[in-house]
């Protein structure tokens, strides 16, 4: 735990975000094609066949 006396001299560093999907350059609509759809199943409480791009 840092002393008051060295939080005022350094700081704290900020954590960086890091991206999911950084090929979409922060524009979740950028267009595209899609090479494959597959079908997944949901998690435990749900199903059904949902498509995945």
């Amino acid at each position: 735990m840092p002393t008051i006396n060295q939080l005022v001299r350094k700081g704290r560093e900020k954590a960086i975000n890091k991206s999911t999907a950084p090929i979409l350059q922060s524009c979740p609509q950028k267009r595209g094609v899609c090479l494959s759809v597959k079908t997944t199943t949901p998690k435990k409480p749900n199903s059904a066949l949902r498509k995945i791009a």
